[in-house]
Parts: C-alpha cells; structure tokens; sequence
C-alpha cells in the first residue's frame, strides 16, 4: 500500500537539553514516536527528512557546567556525544542529529533574528530581568518561581502558570525564589530585544482554527487559549554563552546573547541546512521547507507546546512578512508553517515524577545496557504518554514483555519459521488454499490499511493494538490448523498450512517495522531475506570549516522496507530462528525498584 505520489514529510522530533544524558521519560515524548512515524513514511514511499540535535545554549547549562568544574564548552561536548549515542542504540533514524553550537546555526539564527529584526517584529525595550545575587548571572524565566498572581498557584513559572495557563513574566510573581538555590532573585533594569507577539496573534487564530479536527484535541485548545493574552517576550538576555545578537553595537559584546528558546527552535531550519550541505546538494532543504506540499511533524512533549504552535509559527510568520506589520521575506525565502504539533503527556516512574537528583530515573543506556531496545519501543507504543499522563512501572513492563512480544509475536515466529525449516527446509509451496486460509490472509492484508491510517495521524497504541491483534489472530490461525499432525497423513496441507503462517510472519515483521526494526530486521533474515530491510542509524564523526570533530546521528534509510503485504516465495530457504525476544523474570522488578532513590520494596515510596 505504497502511496502513489511521493511527499516530502520533516519528522521534527524536540531538541534533547545538552546537561545531561536522557531518560527513558524524555524519548518517550519527543523521540521514539517520531521515528515510528518517519520510519512509517519512508515505508510507503514519502520522502522524509528527520533532524534535530542537542540544545546547547542558556543558563541551565552553565549552572551544570559550574556544579560539574567545566565549561559550558566542554559540558556540552560530553552531553552531545552522550545523547548522540543513546539516541543511535534506540534506532532512532535522523537523516542527521546534530547540536546548537555549529557555525551553521549560530549563521541561521542570525538570519531569521534579522528578518524579524527587518521586518518590525524585533524591538528593543527596558524591563526588569531576575538576577542571581550569589552569580550576578541572568536567571532564566522557567528558572525563577513563585505564586500566580492570577489564580495563586503557588508554583508558577516565571513565563507561565501551569494552573490557569496565563503567560507570565518573573517580575509578576509573588515572593519569587530560584528554582537553583531558592534564594530571591534582584531584579535590576537591562536593555533587551523582544519579540512582538501580539502582532501575530491574528494570523495565528485564523491559521490555529485552521487545524480543528486535525490536531490532537489537547494541543489545540492548549494554543488557542493562549492566544487571548500573546506578550512580547524577550528573546536576549544577560549571558555569555550563546548567539551573538547580530546587530551593531550587541554583535560583539560579551554580555548579551540571543536566548535559548528563541535559537533553539530555529535549529530545525540550521539541521535542515547543514544536511542540505553534507548531502552535496545546498539547496536540498528548500524542498521540506518551501513546496507548498511539503508537510512538517514537530513532535516533543506537552511542556513544550507553547514554543512548536505559537512562538516558532509566529517567527516564521514574521519572517515571511505575514504578520501584522507586513514586511518582505528574508534571503531563504518564505518558510513554510508546522503541519502538527504532536505532542504526548508527561511519562512518570513508579507514581512519581522522573528525577535524577532523587534517582528517581533511568537512564536510556543503563536501560539499553539491561533489556532489549524494541521492548522499551513496543513499551512506548502500546502504553507511552501518547493522549494522557502515564506511569512506568517495571511490573508492566515486564508483563508486557512476556506476554505480548515474546508469547505473542516472538511465538509466532518460533512456531512457523522452525517446523517449516525442520519438516521443509525452504518456504514450500501453497496448493489448494481452504476459506480458512483465505480469510486469515485476507485480514493479515487488511490491516496494511488500518494500522497505516494510525500512523499517519500518529495514533500509536492505535497502530500497535491493532498489529498484535493480528498476531494474535495469526497464532490462533497456527493452532487451530496444527500442520504438525498432519506430516503423514496430508503432508501437501501441511506445507499449505506453513506456507500461509510465514506469510502472515511476513506480513507481521513489515506491520512492526515502524516499531520494531531491529527485531524486523532479524525476522526479514529468518525468512531468508537478504541485504538490509529495517535500516538503523550510525553516528560518523564531522567537523566544521576545520573545527574540532564532533557526533552526528545519520544514516541510509533506502533499505527494502515496503508498506505492503508482498507474497513470500516459495523455495526460499529458512534459517533456524533464535528467539526474538528474552522472557524476563519477575525478580527484575525487585532488582530495579531497588535501584530507584527512597523506594521501600516492602512498602512503596
């Protein structure tokens, strides 16, 4: 079921923070659905380009890099190379994954800061930024806490209150404190840049209304009621670690960078770029970022709706020239607009939330270094933070484990692949099919098309419920027609009977490719398949204009992978198979719940 046309499709997962190596709670959001989703497009033919990289500017990271005896430099090359790492062991298929601190994207964020600049949307303005008194350094908005000055909530953010929703700013608060060390922030007058929100905010509506019925409920009315109360937020501040501000009398002072939040998110136009120019081809990013069918999948977590479908759209908007003071595009042209914001729910561990300082945590490689990446990817799928807040629990992943992928589709596999390669020795041929065996074929067949629907809309527990299903209907096909009593009596059936279940193994190994490559991949080679089916990403080391080397995740994703039922050929030779999947003991939930700070095994927490 390839599509007829080929689309090109930017799968745009969240830029992972550079202090530190990721947990399981953060690819849950903002990573391994986004590959399931590109992996998918690539399948049926569309032309996907999947980038991002590590955010590597702001305070949070000098805070690190202070509590750690390094620089924010060095900092940030060991997180780079760390999260490069695990995101690669999760087979996570970026055409490139790179970082915030490239001569690339300090270039780009430049430029789209002066088309906004150029455009009227950039202006200067005095205000009151939160300082520390014990660092005299910027604190950061989401750094600076204190009581809603609209509803009372008394663990509002210094840009937002997470109860009412309202966008803030540090001065609002009541009794501020800092989330770094809890003492009270000074609050001196600085001169910064802001971006002028409100100008957008019609433009905004119109487009936002636009997507009703297309986007996830959730994401939609989150956006649409912050729309009411659009402030000019300010995109400089108060540091030494970050983009210079690209105009004269700020381009070389020491104090005054573009912030995080505002360069980070332009780091899916620079990834796009820098891809564009290691591919040989300069030019190749205007076809994801310009075609007017081109469509673009920004996929992270729910804290971060606000910047993907208001602050980054209002940017490109402004850049364009398509706010409310007009203006002309910038020199890359007119850019395109997101297609959706997907974002998941928050993920929690054992009834609390993820934290590494409590150990309340694990981490992706201490994960990947103990169990099976596809099970942490079915995990994900079948009950990650997909509509709703979700909790972790070893217990259920080990349930799920064991009973869904090794007793379900890694039986499957066993049964059919090892008595056809003891009683056959190839895939034998199919003669005189019954209506039990067209009926199972047909429904293996089907689900091509309800499984894909899911996909596109990035519906995964959808897509996955219905692929075990399947499976399930498929070991059920298996038993009931139990070829191994028929070896003297009907041995033709019998081989009619093993033909039909490896087409339906076939046909479950391409349903679960978007979700389960490397175990796709040893299936494909059990069927006799040769060469690549399910392609995984490498990291290769790079440099910049002669600079030092650093990661980058890529890869060659024109494997064979085919979003069809194609028919196994008979005569093909089967390999004995080894399990898919390990069936793991109880015990390991003692093991790790022991590994979590404070969790009493007797008790709870």
């Amino acid at each position: 079921m390839s599509s007829t046309t080929s689309r090109h499709i930017l799968a745009a997962p969240a830029w992972p923070y550079a202090n530190g190596p990721r947990h399981i709670g953060h690819v849950s959001g903002f990573g391994i659905p986004s590959d399931m989703f590109a992996r998918y497009h690539r399948m049926i033919g569309d032309r996907v380009l999947m980038v991002s990289g590590t955010d590597e500017h702001g305070t949070p990271i000098q805070v690190q890099a202070d509590a750690e005896g390094v620089t924010e430099r060095e900092l940030a090359d060991r997180y780079n190379r760390v999260i490069a790492e695990d995101l690669a062991g999760l087979g996570m298929s970026y055409d490139l994954f790179t970082r915030t601190t490239t001569l690339n994207h300090y270039a780009v964020t430049q430029e789209i800061f002066t088309g906004l600049y150029n455009n009227g949307y950039i202006f200067a303005k005095s205000t009151l930024g939160a300082i520390s008194p014990s660092t005299g350094r910027t604190l950061p908005d989401r750094y600076v806490e204190g009581t809603c000055p609209i509803c009372g909530y008394d663990s509002a953010r210094g840009d937002q209150c997470d109860n009412c929703q309202n966008q803030l700013d540090p001065i609002d608060l009541i009794n501020p404190r800092s989330r770094i060390n809890g003492e009270t922030p000074v609050f001196v007058e600085t001169e910064q840049y802001f971006l002028d929100l409100p100008a957008f905010a019609d433009v905004l509506g119109t487009w936002l209304q636009s997507k009703s019925g297309k986007w996830r409920p959730n994401v939609l009315k989150f956006s649409l009621n912050l729309l009411g109360d659009l402030q000019p937020r300010a995109i400089t501040r108060d540091l030494d670690w970050g983009v210079p501000v690209p105009l004269d009398g700020w381009r070389d002072r020491a104090d005054k960078r573009i912030y995080v939040w505002f360069d980070a998110v332009i780091g899916y136009l620079s990834a796009s770029i820098e891809w564009a120019r290691r591919s040989g081809d300069p030019d190749a990013w205007r076809a994801w970022w310009q075609s007017p069918d081109a469509q673009a999948y920004y996929f992270m977590g729910k804290d971060n709706i606000v910047f993907h479908s208001e602050i980054w759209p209002a940017m490109l908007l402004g850049y364009d020239g398509k706010g409310a003071k007009g203006g002309t595009p910038g020199s890359l042209g007119v850019l395109n607009l997101p297609s959706e914001v997907v974002s998941s729910e928050f993920l929690t561990m054992e009834g609390r939330k993820f934290s590494s300082s409590r150990a309340v945590v694990i981490y992706v490689r201490d994960f990947l270094s103990r169990y099976d990446v596809d099970a942490l990817r079915y995990y994900t799928a079948i009950a990650g933070p997909e509509s709703q807040d979700t909790d972790f629990t070893w217990s259920e992943f080990i349930r799920r484990n064991n009973d869904e992928l090794v007793a379900n589709w890694g039986n499957l596999v066993n049964r059919a692949i090892s008595f056809a390669a003891r009683n056959v020795g190839s895939i034998p041929e199919a003669s005189g099919l019954t209506d039990a065996d067209h009926v199972i074929l047909e429904r293996s067949r089907d689900a091509f098309g309800v499984v894909g629907e899911a996909l596109s809309r990035s519906r995964f527990k959808a897509a996955i419920t219905e692929t075990m299903r399947t499976i399930g209907e498929a070991n059920k096909y298996l038993s009931d027609q139990a070829p191994w009593k028929l070896r003297e009596s009907d041995p033709d059936r019998m081989k009619t009977i093993c033909h039909v279940a490896l087409q339906l193994v076939d046909d479950g190994k391409t349903l679960l490719t978007p979700f389960l490559p490397k175990s796709s991949q040893r299936v494909f080679e059990m069927l006799g398949g040769q060469g690549r089916w399910a392609d995984l990403p490498r990291i290769d080391e790079v440099t910049e204009d002669g600079g030092r080397p650093y990661p980058v995740v890529t890869g060659d994703y024109s494997g064979q992978a085919t979003w069809a039922s194609v028919p196994v050929r008979a005569g093909t030779p089967l390999g004995q198979p080894t399990p898919l999947f390990a069936k793991l003991d109880p015990g390991v939930v003692i093991d790790e719940l022991n590994r979590l700070g404070g969790y009493d095994t007797e008790g709870g927490a």
